[in-house]
């Protein structure tokens, strides 16, 4: 999808990028979404609180240079590590597994699927 060849087709994902990244298509499409928009410089006063915090949040870190990958983008461990980790604490959380035993299952199955 990104590496296309042709002028026509390289001026088409230019537009759809230059529509999804404007103002109003975030605007519509986060609060729809329940999610913050990726511009940093929308005005985020019809978002709910959350939003807000996060919005501020993730300006905040980006300034101050502290921003790290997230687990839930799939931007700092590989998919199967992910896959690891929700499984077990899915089974916790969905079931009698106790603490000690999910610790245990998590240990085991992050090390299993390295």
């Amino acid at each position: 999808m990104f590496d296309v060849k042709g002028k026509d087709r390289q001026a088409g994902q230019k537009l759809m990028a230059k529509l999804i990244l404007a103002p109003s298509f975030q605007e519509t499409f986060n609060l729809f979404k329940g999610s913050i928009p990726a511009r940093l410089d929308m005005d985020m006063s019809k978002f709910d609180v959350c939003a807000q915090k996060s919005s501020t949040d993730l300006n905040a870190t980006i300034k101050a240079g502290t921003l790290r990958p997230s687990m839930a983008h799939k931007m700092s461990v590989p998919d199967r590590i992910v896959g690891a980790i929700t499984d077990v604490v899915t089974a916790h959380f969905n079931s009698d597994l106790s603490s000690e035993a999910a610790v245990k299952q998590f240990a085991d199955s992050v090390a299993a699927a390295r």
